[in-house]
């Protein structure tokens, strides 16, 4: 398994927890940044399981 998936991952579940305790305090800049950091980890996790899937061809 590539490290992007792990890595994106975590980026995921961080942007998820910033988004949440963003909405929750009323702070739209924490939610934004979580929004953002959620993009980011989905985009890196797609970068390592391509990065698989080309090791496996």
């Amino acid at each position: 398994m590539d490290k992007n998936r792990i890595k994106g991952t975590v980026k995921q579940v961080e942007g998820t927890v910033k988004e949440q305790l963003g909405k929750l305090s009323g702070d739209k800049t924490l939610e934004a940044e979580g929004k953002i950091e959620k993009a980011a980890g989905t985009v890196q996790k797609a970068v390592g399981k391509a990065l698989d899937n080309l090791k496996d061809d």
